[in-house]
């Protein structure tokens, strides 16, 4: 089978384009004809040794993958062979990944696509949306009638948390580029003001004269003194980006308050937590709620140079997807 591939870790060039043997399941294992592979910036963390995860060499590429379903294992039920599906933990803690012709599923990772759900936007949400739902349903414990900040909503994930924050009956105050204003109301947001507002503070507050409930910061450039004094008694903080952050901490503000500070990577999630997120955004696509806002299909012969993309902010705003040829080698 055709597949992207590296056999170290390091820049995008280290990315291969060549054949691999196309894998044989287990007995919990489903073999999956890749229709379209999504890239996402995690993607990159593993690919270049900055997100230490399992690797077995030659390891192929990728996270989120939408396929039919070529071949079930002796053990598996409710898939049969020519079902369209999706999944999107592949490639981490020593699972190969989703950039090839086939790629082997373990079946409780594995999920049937919505009906009527167009497939390339299906995988494009599937990140973004999974980790925005752990990030306000798992992490933050998300009620009805709460209010949540999203800052950094005009992007993949901000996108995604606005959606699901209000479907779920929560308020929802976006923080955006002035160019995202329009969209992020337009996905439910309640109120949203641009990051770049001098009087954004003052904003907030008389949008939430109660306090902010949840304050997710999807852009990963973290405030926690602004934050501290967003929240409402006993809100939370998600941290789920800004690796490299190393912000000041209000100690004192945060504690008299009864506040929380939270972390998470969607890669430790359970796969139970994960078929759950799958559920919710199965519900959501079919229902014309989910959708990117600009796609951009690239082969899977072009792996490296999507990578680098990705890397250097050249695809800011976009899904990049791979489809890998259909021809057999």
């Amino acid at each position: 089978m055709w597949a992207a591939y590296i056999d170290e870790l390091g820049p995008p060039d280290t990315i291969r384009y060549g054949a691999l043997p196309v894998p044989e399941p287990g007995p919990t294992d489903v073999l999956v004809r890749v229709h379209a592979v999504a890239v996402n910036p995690v993607d990159t963390m593993i690919r270049s040794g900055r997100y230490r995860t399992l690797v077995d060499f030659p390891f192929v590429i990728g996270r989120d993958l939408v396929g039919r379903v070529a071949e079930v294992g002796s053990q598996v039920t409710g898939f049969a062979i020519g079902d369209p599906v999706w999944c999107n933990s592949l490639g981490h803690d020593g699972r190969q990944g989703a950039a090839a012709q086939y790629a082997l599923v373990a079946a409780d990772r594995l999920y049937p696509l919505a009906p009527g759900a167009d497939p390339i936007e299906l995988v494009a949400v599937a990140h973004p949306a999974a980790t925005a739902y752990l990030a306000l349903t798992v992490h933050a414990d998300l009620q009805p009638g709460e209010t949540v900040l999203i800052a950094g909503a005009g992007g993949h994930v901000g996108r995604a948390a606005t959606v699901l924050a209000a479907h779920a009956g929560a308020k929802v105050i976006a923080t955006a580029s002035a160019d995202d204003l329009d969209d992020c109301l337009s996905l439910g947001a309640a109120e949203a003001f641009d990051y770049h507002d001098p009087d954004l503070p003052r904003l907030i507050r008389e949008a939430a004269p109660h306090g902010v409930d949840v304050h997710l910061d999807t852009s990963g450039h973290h405030d926690f003194v602004l934050a501290a004094s967003l929240l409402a008694r006993r809100g939370r903080v998600i941290l789920m980006a800004g690796r490299g952050e190393r912000p000041a901490f209000p100690v004192r503000e945060l504690y008299i308050n009864d506040a929380s500070v939270l972390g998470f990577v969607i890669s430790n999630a359970t796969t139970d937590e994960l078929a759950a997120a799958a559920e919710e955004i199965n519900a959501l696509v079919d229902e014309g709620l989910m959708a990117p806002r600009l796609i951009e299909d690239l082969p899977l012969s072009d792996a490296a140079t999507a990578h680098a993309r990705l890397e250097t902010g050249q695809a800011r705003g976009v899904r990049l997807i791979l489809e890998p040829p259909n021809e057999e080698l």
